[in-house]
């Protein structure tokens, strides 16, 4: 055998070798770098107003150019104050690419309000503790872990695998918009912001929602305006007055109650998994939609209010220019989130009619609202989810839900793209405190993430 030869097969056992190596890598070896990469991003304060959004894309941006990925596979794409982060995961060239959407951003913490420091990474009674603990650091950390992981590993898919990271997801949303259109030639999204698992108090799972829907996140502004006057003299036409009166009727309003299949599986599996009047009447609701009294059970929850109508409610209130005044303005913010499939004009008529008052001018405050259509539950995602799912907790129920607040999945569910929440945390029923004071997730959900996202996009994206 030639010297040559021998070069290339001694060539080939090291690649082999080093291949096998990657390839042994296991979650467990993962989970220093993993949670060093979240101490850093929890530090990072991806608030509004902040500017530490680009800051933290060049930060990941560095940590996928570390794994493997060339530079040129990496963007970060400045859009006001804020910016988004793109990785290509180039594949082998099977179908249209696969897109996995999370946001950088973090709703502001003030430090003074928590029991502890929302921009520390700290680890205490089997939680971890910080601002974007829940929603959604960890599990962009994770997914970017495993899409280094992946590089490590060799591993080629068959569907290129595109990053599509957004910077004000919690606010302006502009950097969504900005991804939608100009990655909305895609076969699928995988959202890590939605769906997820329901733990009971003694943290036995109960199931696994895949968000198929969300609801269309729409701000009406209601306004009256009035000469005015002295204080002294006042009229019945009374710009303050007359805006109250049109909340009271709203406030006063229900929805029609509406259903699809997604809403009903949803509810069926809570029902199947609860007691008490409210499952009973899921499983009643979900045998029989028409069932007016079932509907009222659990449209009084607040919870599940929003599973089965639209729901419009007044947020902010503005009026009157001085103490000793007449009010010339006033007006009222009006949030809805509306039923998938149901336009906001319907909503905005429905509106003028309840208010009933045309010195009540309703207009659609901006940015205008994006319809989110219900995405088609197709089989194959449903059945690498409920696969990868069981490779945890065998034998667990996996339905579909619609989700009742809005997510980056809504730009690109209207620009055609199939949009699913397949967030791999499970928890307990109101124990994230995300948005919220002193926000938590299980600890054991880090490396859970990590195998998730693993075996899920392996079979996804082979």
């Amino acid at each position: 055998m030639s010297m040559r030869h021998l070069l290339l097969c001694a060539g080939l056992v090291l690649a082999l070798a080093k291949t096998s190596s990657a390839g042994a890598e296991t979650t467990a070896q993962l989970m220093p770098e993993t949670m060093a990469m979240l101490r850093h991003a929890i530090a990072m304060q991806t608030v509004k107003g902040e500017g530490q959004v680009p800051a933290f894309a060049r930060y990941l941006a560095g940590r996928l150019e570390s794994a493997g990925f060339a530079r040129s596979d990496i963007e970060v794409i400045p859009v006001g104050e804020t910016a988004a982060l793109v990785a290509h995961y180039r594949g082998s060239g099977r179908g249209k690419p696969i897109l996995l959407s999370a946001h950088m951003d973090v709703v502001a913490a003030d430090p003074k309000d928590w029991s502890r420091d929302p921009f520390t990474l700290i680890e205490e009674n089997g939680y971890i503790y910080g601002r974007g603990t829940a929603d959604m650091k960890t599990n962009l950390v994770t997914l970017v872990a495993t899409m280094m992981r992946f590089k490590r590993e060799g591993f080629v898919p068959g569907h290129e695998m595109i990053l599509v990271f957004s910077g004000d997801e919690e606010t302006e949303m502009a950097s969504t918009r900005e991804l939608a259109q100009r990655y909305h030639d895609a076969d699928f999204l995988l959202n890590a912001d939605a769906g997820g698992g329901t733990f009971d108090d003694k943290l036995k799972p109960v199931d696994y929602e895949i968000q198929a829907a969300e609801k269309t996140y729409a701000d009406f502004l209601l306004t009256v305006t009035s000469p005015g006057g002295h204080s002294s003299e006042p009229t019945p036409d009374n710009a303050i007055y007359r805006l109250a009166h049109a909340l009271d009727r709203v406030a006063g309003y229900a929805f029609p109650v509406q259903h699809n299949d997604i809403t009903l599986a949803s509810l069926k599996a809570v029902g199947e998994h609860s007691h008490g009047p409210l499952a009973q009447a899921m499983l009643q609701f979900s045998a029989h939609p028409d069932d007016a009294r079932a509907a009222a059970v659990i449209s009084a929850d607040p919870a599940y209010v929003g599973q089965l109508r639209t729901t419009c409610v007044a947020t902010m209130l503005d009026g009157g220019h001085a103490l000793n005044a007449l009010p010339q303005r006033a007006s009222a913010n009006i949030n809805c989130r509306i039923f998938p499939d149901t336009s906001i004009t319907a909503v905005e008529a429905t509106l003028n009619k309840v208010v009933a008052d045309p010195g009540v001018k309703i207009t659609v405050q901006e940015p205008p609202p994006v319809q989110s259509p219900t995405s088609p539950l197709r089989k194959d995602i449903v059945a690498a989810v409920t696969a990868t799912v069981h490779e945890r907790f065998p034998g667990l129920e996996v339905v579909p839900g619609m989700s009742a607040g809005a997510s980056d999945s809504m730009y690109f569910r209207n620009a055609g793209v199939p949009s699913y929440g397949v967030s791999p945390n499970f928890g307990k029923p109101d124990d994230s405190f995300a948005h919220g004071l002193n926000e938590k997730l299980l600890a054991s959900e880090v490396p859970a993430a990590l195998d998730f996202w693993h075996s899920l996009l392996t079979k996804l994206a082979k």
